[in-house]
């Protein structure tokens, strides 16, 4: 802490949806200040979103910023604050489990393809198709950073009017945290500079939500004239910054005799909470997920992202494309199970051809999926495993279900894509800039880039661009400085997300360096090479949608798949119910790895989050609210509770590098859920899936073979 810095606390809203008519607050000393919406000088919001930094009128969450209370000593603030009492005229809320049709909408998309022509179909024309219908939801997860949200803001007034104020804060997009602190103070840009802290572990839970935190305390500074520290609690955190959003997404599928997919109706519902972030974007990555990776003669997909209230629901790695996979992955096991062929087998054989495009209108460059699903498989012994574990299946139906002190065993495998970049392209094109100085150093500047002090960046990936440079350039690593966020020499690039810095900023820097190496033996040094990209604009869904969307998305965000497929195997004790994970394999195929130690480490701790959220984190709001006694019970795995994840790179190491970071979230929940459904003989729905809801599957078979059908 500075000398003379004072300390904020956040003052909430205690309604879901209402009308904010007065704040009463105790009589203040003179060196504790209340701050109310009315006292912000600019913009009551952070930049691109329509998200407020304190409420004015309008109430829309449990837990919705109203005012902040500044002053030196935490205590007495925390005596104040709970003195005070937010005055609110009360409406009745809006919640996604009883949402009223064509309320609170967001954003829809309406997809009609026609899809692949099915083959000559020569089977009974009187037998109609065989059709399938699933309800897939998954649930909210917390990101549980290892640092609660926080900022601390420095403001100085120098000679005459010039005023300028230093953000210190962890977050991936320090150019948003910028703009909006600008907007909210009216100070010109280069006025605000933004100090990138350590990120640790984020899962992408800290692009916009940072730059709230860094508004109010902002306001603070400039209000007060000290230093002004704004660190939310753990519990705070835990209520009210963002979650992975919760979704419910029903596809019915109708499939001929071979079992090819004939046609599909599929309506995807996404929860984003209050106010709308990155919209378009949640829902269309869940859209593509939910649309999968296989041939279909017919599809239609209604989607929607509603808004309701909760606090606002935002990114989690994967930004909804993991649901969206979880559900159509789920679909077609179920289809293979109803075909009573092997999934894995099934998934080769119906894979969408070679050299056809996805929906959304990118084409889709080959890739050895088939050898991704016969590799994984091979590792884990899938297809043995399978067989025996279906043949006990099998047996067990019409008898008793399990044999005392048998463990039920299940395996399952999922397939999925990813992307390396957003479709919405927020920010400006990446940017590198490379520059060869006279003493021989490097420097190499980019926003994308969190940093410490304006010191050396702590992504991992900052080693592997020090090494690349000092590779290509013969210089000594210890000579290469690289600058991020708090650099001035390039503009606004957009959000840091590790599958963007490792695929898209690293062929950057390559290009720059490259560039050095055939200017050095000509030109004097300082040598400066710039590269960017330069997004490539079509029409979302372009010749699928009656109603083509207006606002452009960037194809080369798809240009670039990565393909993985995951294996899952468990074990179920019939005494205590809980699912136990045997073991899990991943099966990579990602272009050019980079770093294989350092892919590996993001892929299996990617799994293990993976697991957690598919089994185990249980989380949910009741009336707007998570229940008291959820943070306190929330769980994250142990690593005791997860036996080694198994990470196979496929194919030729050569090419472009490609997404693959958040391929495990992609693919476990789904493959999971398959285990548990072979073992248990039940066709399960819903993520987390853990001790409670095999209890009730196994009570109800219970109360059927005693009472009969109930």
């Amino acid at each position: 802490m500075l000398p003379g810095s004072f300390f904020a606390l956040t003052i909430r809203s205690p309604i879901a949806k209402g009308r904010l008519i007065a704040l009463e607050c105790p009589h203040l000393p003179p060196e504790y200040t209340l701050i109310q919406g009315k006292d912000i000088p600019g913009m009551n919001q952070v930049d691109e979103f329509p998200v407020r930094i304190l409420a004015v009128e309008a109430l829309s969450y449990i837990g919705e910023p109203v005012a902040l209370l500044v002053g030196p000593d935490r205590g007495k603030l925390q005596e104040y604050a709970a003195r005070c009492t937010v005055i609110a005229d009360e409406d009745i809320p809006v919640f996604f489990q009883d949402m009223p049709a064509h309320e609170g909408v967001l954003a829809e998309r309406t997809i009609l393809s026609p899809g692949i022509p099915p083959p000559p179909d020569d089977s009974d024309p009187e037998k109609p198709p065989a059709t399938l219908q699933g309800i897939y939801h998954t649930g909210i997860q917390e990101h549980w950073y290892a640092d609660p949200h926080g900022a601390v803001a420095v403001y100085s007034e120098e000679t005459g009017s010039l005023k300028k104020i230093v953000i210190h804060t962890a977050t991936q997009w320090p150019g948003h945290v910028k703009r909006s602190v600008s907007q909210v103070l009216q100070l010109p840009l280069d006025a605000v500079t933004v100090v990138s802290s350590a990120l640790e572990t984020h899962l992408d839970g800290k692009l916009w939500y940072p730059s709230l935190i860094a508004c109010q305390a902002a306001l603070g500074a400039c209000i007060t004239h000290k230093p002004v520290k704004l660190v939310l609690t753990r519990e705070e955190d835990f209520r009210y910054s963002p979650k992975r959003h919760c979704t419910e997404i029903a596809i019915r599928s109708t499939w001929g005799k071979a079992g090819e997919i004939l046609e599909t109706e599929i309506t995807v519902k996404a929860d984003l909470g209050a106010q709308g972030v990155f919209t378009d974007e949640i829902l269309d990555q869940t859209c593509l997920g939910a649309l999968g990776a296989y041939t279909v003669s017919s599809v239609k997909l209604e989607g929607t992202a509603f808004t309701t209230n909760i606090p606002p629901q935002g990114p989690f790695s994967g930004f909804g494309l993991s649901q969206g996979f979880f559900a159509i992955e789920r679909q077609v096991s179920r289809i293979a199970d109803a075909l009573q062929q092997d999934p894995a087998a099934w998934r080769k054989q119906h894979l969408f051809p070679k050299h056809s495009s996805l929906a959304i209108g990118v084409p889709v460059k080959a890739a050895p999926v088939e050898t991704i699903i016969d590799t994984t498989a091979a590792a884990s012994d899938y297809y043995r495993k399978w067989a025996a574990y279906e043949l006990l299946r099998r047996h067990r139906r019409g008898t008793s279900w399990a044999v005392k002190d048998e463990r039920l065993r299940g395996i399952g495998i999922a397939l999925a894509y990813q992307g390396s970049g957003l479709l919405y392209h927020p920010g400006g094109s990446a940017t590198v800039e490379v520059s060869l100085e006279k003493d021989g150093s490097l420097d190499i500047c980019t926003s994308l880039v969190g940093s410490v002090e304006q010191g050396e960046p702590n992504d991992d990936c900052v080693r592997l661009w020090r090494k690349i440079a000092g590779d290509l350039l013969s210089i000594d690593g210890e000579r290469i400085r690289i600058r991020g966020s708090a650099a001035e020499k390039v503009s606004d690039s957009g959000p840091v997300r590790a599958v963007r810095d490792i695929a898209e900023l690293t062929l950057l820097l390559e290009k720059a360096c490259r560039a050095i190496q055939k200017q050095r033996s000509q030109d004097p040094l300082p040598i400066r090479v710039h590269q960017s990209t330069r997004p490539s604009w079509k029409v979302p869904w372009e010749g699928n949608s009656p109603v083509p969307l207006t606002r452009l998305y960037d194809e080369h965000a798809l240009a670039r798949l990565g393909w993985g497929a995951a294996v899952v195997e468990v074990a179920i004790d019939p005494i205590a119910y809980t699912p136990k994970i045997r073991g899990g394999w991943l099966g990579i195929a990602g272009g050019r790895i980079l770093s294989e130690k350092q892919a590996r480490l993001a892929l299996s701790h990617s799994a293990v989050q993976a697991l957690g959220w598919a089994s185990q984190e249980r989380i949910f709001y009741t009336e707007g609210k998570i229940p008291e006694h959820l943070f306190y019970t929330y769980a994250i795995p142990d690593p005791e509770d997860i036996p080694p994840i198994q990470v196979d790179f496929i194919g030729p190491d050569t090419g472009d590098p490609k997404g693959i970071g958040e391929l495990p979230f992609s693919t476990i929940p789904a493959a999971y859920v398959q285990a548990v459904s072979q073992a248990m003989d039940h066709p399960f729905e819903t993520i987390p899936l853990g001790a409670k809801e095999v209890w009730e599957v196994e009570h109800q078979r219970k109360q059927v073979e005693a009472y009969g059908s109930i």
